[in-house]
């Protein structure tokens, strides 16, 4: 049979564009259909808009810093001189997609491979999809094989009035029209904790976060929180630890809401805007025809075995599945499908190994296991932590808040299982790590690395070097920087007392 294109992809943000482009290389014809603007919530609304802000965020915080140092004055900041920069980057962004488009098209304009086309997509039949276009007109397109690639959207809460004036997603973020004079922030995991970084870093909006537990970023080992809570309340930001959200609502122009904390105590509070960050849904809703037996988990996601979902011509990817929901992650897996349907061989996605960045302050940057992790999955392993003092790059940024810790197993192999980098520069850290826990290599390698000098990763080099008992700094005469130790059968052993200096050949 004759299909009009070769492969059909619903949704052009990170992993739909990757997973086109990726058709483009075997000379298939595709479809592109995206009912919003290329790139999704990987630019607007998403992770290219807020890690803008952020980075505004953190020049402005360190210009203060800077000004209390060496003197002068901090100039007066308004929230929409702030939104403009972070417009003109995603428009920039965009700008280069549609421009790498537009050119695909103009160099075979005869026959060209791929067509964008601007509506909103319905799978009405496994090789057919239905696109209503902007104009209201209808168009049916015949297709070998479809991705579906259409992201997500931020959780709602039943009982909140959410409006996107008062009480905001991170879709209204950027509609605000001045910095609120305080912020509540439902919500203490990764994105809620940025937005809190962001807006306190501009130091004109007193935030609170709710959070549930005794302490934000459940997922993350207690030393990595630590210092980011520090920082947080430094920076005048109120944790709302062990409560629990009993009402919000707007009154009379305001927010309030009423805490339950775990001592039985209720507090009411009034702030100016709140933000709900509990995470984001799959965008499935009215996606495909119910004739089609395309299987859903019970959070709403798509199942998938590799990409590929239960009806064999069809493939899922990106924040849909059930999978990690990064950019990074999205893309590899876009053009993982691809490849699959294509019948190249090559290894599963490997998930062990993808690297992170949390925006914080001061920034966090892992890959592979952390402690909380490995301890779950019954693991012994051994462990190393370099203070970020000990660094001679961190040194010279007058800023040597933040370690190294460097996970491995508790064998003659020694293979890296993860690690964290908390700290400046922490982002440019971690991929060599990435790179050996994929090829589960041992930390050998990285000890006999030559590392550029000064830089951050001179801390991972020598963390490897401790857990070999050939370090330069001794970790014995450095206790309070320099920290190394098994976890065997739940109980943590001092490496300090049996590390041995071993003589080199």
């Amino acid at each position: 049979m004759a299909y009009d294109y070769d492969l059909c992809v619903i949704g052009a943000g990170p992993s739909g564009y990757a997973a086109a482009m990726r058709a483009l290389d075997f000379n298939k014809k595709v479809a592109l259909i995206e009912k919003r603007e290329l790139g999704g919530a990987g630019i607007t609304n998403g992770a290219l808009s807020s890690k803008t802000m952020w980075e505004l965020s953190r020049d402005f915080k360190n210009l203060r810093k800077n000004v209390a140092r060496f003197g002068g004055e901090v100039p007066t900041l308004h929230f929409s001189k702030v939104i403009k920069e972070v417009q003109a980057a995603t428009s920039e962004r965009i700008g280069l997609l549609r421009g790498h488009l537009q050119q695909l098209v103009e160099q075979d304009e005869d026959d060209p491979k791929i067509q964008f086309i601007k509506g909103t997509a319905f799978i009405s039949e496994a090789h057919q999809v239905t696109v209503e276009l902007e104009n209201g007109d209808k168009r049916i397109i015949s297709c070998e094989n479809i991705i579906l690639a259409t992201g997500s959207r931020p959780r709602k809460l039943d009982h909140i009035p959410i409006d996107e004036e008062h009480i905001l997603t991170s879709d209204g973020i950027e509609h605000l029209k001045r910095f609120p004079d305080s912020l509540v922030i439902l919500g203490a995991g990764v994105i809620g904790c940025e937005y809190a970084t962001i807006f306190s870093n501009f130091n004109q909006t007193k935030v609170h976060i709710i959070d549930k537990g005794d302490r934000i970023l459940p997922s993350e080992d207690a030393d990595v929180v630590a210092i980011v809570e520090k920082n947080l309340e430094e920076a005048g930001v109120l944790i709302h630890r062990n409560s629990q959200l009993i009402s919000m609502e707007v009154d009379k122009g305001q927010v309030h809401y009423q805490l339950a904390y775990d001592d039985g105590k209720i507090e009411d509070f009034w702030v100016d805007k709140a933000l709900v960050s509990v995470g984001r849904v799959a965008n499935c809703h009215n996606l495909w025809s119910p004739d089609l037996p395309i299987e859903l988990d019970h959070r709403g996601h798509i199942k998938d075995q590799s990409t590929q979902t239960s009806i064999s011509n069809i493939y899922a990817v990106g924040d849909i599945t059930a999978d990690i929901a990064l950019v990074n992650v999205g893309e590899l897996e876009g053009r993982f499908a691809v490849e699959s349907m294509y019948q190249i061989k090559r290894d599963a996605i490997c998930y062990q190994n993808v690297s992170t960045i949390m925006f914080l302050t001061p920034e966090v940057a892992g890959v592979g296991l952390n402690e909380r992790a490995t301890q779950k999955a019954g693991l012994n392993y051994r462990c190393v932590t370099i203070d970020y003092s000990c660094i001679a790059r961190a040194t010279a940024m007058r800023n040597t808040q933040g370690f190294v810790k460097i996970i491995i197993s508790d064998d003659e192999d020694m293979k890296l299982l993860g690690m964290r980098v908390v700290g400046e520069h922490a982002s440019s850290a971690i991929q060599a790590v990435a790179l050996l826990i994929s090829l589960e290599k041992g930390i050998d390698s990285l000890a006999e690395l030559i590392h550029p000098h000064p830089s951050i990763i001179e801390g991972i080099q020598e963390g490897a070097r401790v857990l070999m008992g050939k370090s330069i700094m001794k970790p014995n005469l450095y206790k309070n920087a320099m920290n190394a130790y098994r976890y065997v059968s739940g109980q943590k052993i001092n490496l300090f007392d049996t590390i041995k200096i071993k003589k080199q050949a």
